[in-house]
């Protein structure tokens, strides 16, 4: 008995010491102090020696460097070569262009929420404010959904002057320029609040694009004076509609393998004979290509004729051509789904230009893929994610008020549980969209080039907008299915793809950029060891790897014990950040990081470089490290918001499903670990007490479903920046808002009416009889009955759905008839 005491304190001491992470000298003291003690106290003396011969041969070869990297280090470096994942040139171009920001503390397994709470929040200037409030809400009031996507199938022409007057094109542009120098903060906020707007899906590319890779980011970073002086004021006035054209039909998420060719030659150019490069390319896809001016164009250049030097394949390079170029084809259109931004393709055969159209000149020759690798972080972080966002946004705002509106059974649809669980879906999913678009496009201000957390917001806040699309068209029902001016949700159903495939399909995001860039990039030591393995002086290999395999087994013996203990507590003592009132979510989280780091070494070690390619794994090891930056965004966004009360159900909402998520993720990475030994300890210390998590509950569900459908400030914080028209008061959201307050207003006098009814006091069936019944009989008084004549007026006009002509029923000819609809409500 009093050995099993002494193996559960040695056992106990094992884990509390990994648990802090302590340092080797001071976890050796600890145990030899217990072992003498237990030596002294009930050891015989052959156990005693026995006991003090193994642990001293464990302190040697663990302290004593040469004991520890010839038995040790040696073998294990060996091994990690052998089981090394293969790392491409573009894969190695890829790691390196970004940095890692707060995705590396939630890979630490003890993320820091001090350091969270204390990053500097996102702010709009004065100026920024003043933007958004005049020339984006002047351009989003000149834009009509139904005559864009059905009829026109473009912007109006004062639209497109607009944009260039009022410079949205050169939001990046420094002032020196022409531009605006706006922050990645306030070019996010444009476009999130462009995408709550008429046509959002059309607008929004159309502004985004040419702020992107449009290509001024590459100008900015990597032009030569000549090509910055030249063109960036052109493009920040827009005097230069600009496109970049990447993708092709053989190269999509592979964009690597762009089959698109230059050769250097000797060539005429505006009557002389220079050195230059003809140019063959076929791509599509190409938002602004129809209409732009100047094509920015990757290629792989080749210098067979050794023109330049020795090296015959000069790698991906950047090129600016004026689309007037003999040879170059544009002007052909695709048709985007439901969103008809410009948008086609382009291509061209032997098409010679100077070598001084190449981005940053002759010393950029090869360099595309890095530019672009370093380019795309910081568009992919905010374009997408805020036109998807400003999606949601309108949908949000849209259904929450229509459930209020829409009456059956003598109440608002949104009384039903049914619909409630879809608008609480619709809640917490917009509150944490909004969180993570802010969250991502700060970290570009504060200098980072956050590649992973970009893959994860753009993967997540695309999926999460499409979620409450779909969610908002259950809601809306009959009405969302038929199309037409009165319909506000359609559109942004069908064109949510849209943002699901560019840019990265989001099936390749998911299974292949998050972890699979998180997995080296954001952890402590796996890059450094594969630098340290890639050594070519031995000696120095080892040196480096030694210094790394310990902490990496220091933090592995950390994760473990935390995953192992805060199984048990569910993180109860682990550190927190200063709001009380999250508590629960920073320990939860705590626990889940500690999940992640030792699970990913788990993956890693037991599958080596193999794991790149088990997609599935890598998705779910990917997924717990979404949730937990969205968890994280979302509790900065609360902080950052006041840490009103009133909002703590959307936070809790997001993190209740995002740890549900979480713990889903990890199952199934358990269940389908090939070592199903390690899998088995890994379960163990992962889920001592089994799964644990649960999904939100229904009555947090509710509270959301009412916050969504409740005028005030937490309703707006939910939806910030969401358009309204202060003109086109009897459309679109205005309509739905005016419609909303009107139907909870006269909430009391509805109820008389009902009550009416059922006693049979009135026995009219016609909503609009019921009233004038209602005020004859008393019921009502007739300021009563006026109000609630307004307030029907309202709710059928959002009510109404459009008919057409049949001899109208095609792309630019239907015109809606409102008048029958109207009259046969």
């Amino acid at each position: 008995m009093l050995a099993l005491l002494w193996l559960v304190i040695f056992i106990a001491a094992f884990i509390a010491l990994a648990y802090a992470r302590a340092r080797l000298r001071t976890a050796t003291g600890l145990i030899g102090v217990l072992l003498a003690v237990c030596t002294v106290t009930s050891c015989g003396w052959l156990t005693a020696l026995i006991l003090w011969v193994v642990f001293g041969a464990i302190a040697v070869t663990l302290h004593v460097g040469q004991v520890r990297r010839t038995l040790i280090t040696a073998p294990a470096l060996n091994l990690f070569r052998r089981v090394l994942p293969t790392l491409s040139a573009t894969e190695r171009t890829a790691l390196d262009a970004g940095t890692v920001w707060w995705e590396g503390e939630l890979f630490s397994g003890r993320p820091d929420w001090r350091r969270l709470e204390n990053l500097p929040g996102a702010e709009l200037t004065a100026e920024e404010q003043a933007f958004l409030d005049g020339p984006v809400q002047t351009l989003l009031d000149m834009c009509d959904e139904w005559q864009i996507t059905h009829e026109d199938a473009d912007l109006p022409a004062e639209a497109w002057q607009y944009i260039k007057d009022n410079r949205f094109w050169g939001m990046i542009i420094p002032r020196q320029y022409g531009g605006l120098a706006f922050s990645a903060y306030a070019h996010s906020c444009v476009l999130a609040k462009i995408g709550s707007g008429p046509a959002g899906g059309t607008v929004g590319p159309i502004v985004a694009v040419p702020n992107s890779l449009g290509p001024a980011e590459l100008l900015m970073h990597y032009g030569t004076g000549a090509q910055k002086d030249h063109y960036l004021p052109r493009l920040a006035l827009g005097d230069e509609i600009p496109c970049f054209g990447l993708t092709s039909p053989h190269a999509g998420s592979d964009a690597g393998a762009i089959p698109d060719r230059g050769i250097i030659c000797h060539g005429e150019w505006q009557g002389e004979q220079v050195l230059g490069m003809r140019l063959t390319w076929d791509k599509r896809y190409i938002t602004l290509c129809p209409v732009a001016t100047v094509l920015g164009l990757a290629f792989k250049l080749y210098d067979p004729d050794g023109l330049l030097g020795t090296e015959r394949e000069l790698g991906v390079t950047c090129a600016l051509i004026p689309t007037d170029t003999p040879g170059c084809h544009t002007g052909r259109r695709h048709f985007p789904a439901s969103a008809p931004f410009q948008n086609g393709p382009t291509w061209g055969e032997d098409v010679f230009v100077p070598l001084d159209m190449i981005i940053g000149g002759q010393q950029m020759i090869g360099q595309g893929w890095r530019m672009l690798m370093e380019c795309l972080s910081v568009g992919r972080a905010i374009s997408l994610p805020s036109g998807s966002t400003g999606d949601a946004i309108s949908n949000a705002r849209h259904t929450g008020a229509y459930a209020v509106i829409r009456r059956q059974f003598n109440v608002s649809i949104g009384a039903f549980e049914g619909v409630q669980e879809a608008l609480a879906r619709i809640g917490g999913k917009t509150y944490a969209c909004e969180s993570v678009r802010r969250f991502t496009a700060n970290a570009v201000d504060l200098g980072e080039k956050p590649s992973v957390s970009s893959a994860i917001a753009k993967f997540h806040v695309t999926t999460m907008a499409q979620d409450v699309a779909k969610d908002a068209m259950d809601v809306h029902a009959g009405k969302a299915v038929m199309l037409g001016p009165s319909n506000p949700v359609a559109r942004s159903f069908q064109a949510a793809p849209v943002n699901i495939t560019v840019e990265g399909a989001n099936i390749l995001t998911r299974s292949m950029m998050i972890f699979g860039q998180g997995a080296i990039r954001c952890h402590p030591f796996v890059l450094a060891e594969i630098e340290a393995a890639n050594n070519r002086d031995q000696e120095a290999a080892l040196t480096d790897f030694d210094d790394l395999l310990y902490a990496h087994i220091g933090h592995d013996l950390g994760a473990a014990a935390r995953s192992l203990v805060m199984g048990f507590t569910g993180g109860l003592g682990s550190a927190v950040g200063e709001h009380g009132d999250l508590k629960p979510f920073y320990q939860a989280m705590n626990r889940y990081s500690a999940n992640l780091a030792l699970l990913s070494d788990i993956a890693m070690a037991t599958l080596g470089g193999s794991l790149k390619f088990r997609e599935s794994l890598s998705a779910r090891l990917g997924d717990v490290l979404s949730q937990l930056y969205i968890v994280s965004a979302t509790l900065k966004r609360f902080v950052e918001d006041g840490a009103h009360a009133e909002d703590r159900p959307y936070v809790a909402w997001v993190c209740e499903q995002a740890f549900a998520d979480i713990e889903t993720a990890l199952s199934g990475v358990l269940r389908h670990l090939p070592n199903r030994v390690a899998a088995a300890i890994a379960r163990v210390l992962i889920f001592p007490l089994g799964r644990t998590a649960r999904v939100p509950s229904d009555h947090l569900g509710r509270r959301v479903a009412r916050l969504v459908q409740t005028p005030g400030a937490a309703r707006d914080r939910l939806t910030p920046r969401c358009y309204l028209s202060a003109t086109k008061t009897d459309t679109g959201l205005t309509l739905f808002e005016r419609a909303m307050q009107a139907t909870l207003d006269t909430a009391e006098p509805m109820r008389d009416v009902i009550k009416a009814r059922k006693a049979g006091t009135i026995i009219a069936d016609h909503p609009a009889d019921q009233i004038d019944e209602a005020e004859t009989a008393g019921v009502l008084s007739a300021e009563d009955a006026a109000r609630l004549r307004e307030a029907h007026a309202l709710q059928m006009a959002v009510i109404r759905v459009d008919d057409f002509d049949p001899t109208d029923m095609r792309a630019g000819r239907a015109s809606p008839a409102t008048d029958g609809a109207e009259n046969a409500a």
